[in-house]
């Protein structure tokens, strides 16, 4: 299972990342071990999100959501 997700950061801002195991990816991310733009932002919150059967996909769907704007992000959070 290949998963895009959207965390909330404790400064409000949105990340998005993809993974093929969430669980620990947002473990990693909240014990500062992820992204170094999450690790001065801690605590983070998964928001939103979806899977997807191959990397390629998730990859394709993770480039598409950081071109959008925060509005059309937390659109997308509230849909």
């Amino acid at each position: 299972m290949n998963v895009v997700y959207i965390l909330e950061c404790s400064d409000g801002t949105l990340y998005t990342g993809w993974t093929n195991n969430l669980e620990k990816r947002l473990e990693d991310h909240n014990l500062g071990k992820g992204a170094k733009y999450t690790r001065g932002r801690l605590p983070v919150i998964l928001k939103y999100h979806e899977t997807f059967s191959t990397k390629t996909e998730a990859m394709k769907r993770e480039y598409a959501i950081k071109k959008m704007n925060r509005e059309e992000k937390i659109k997308l959070i509230n849909n």
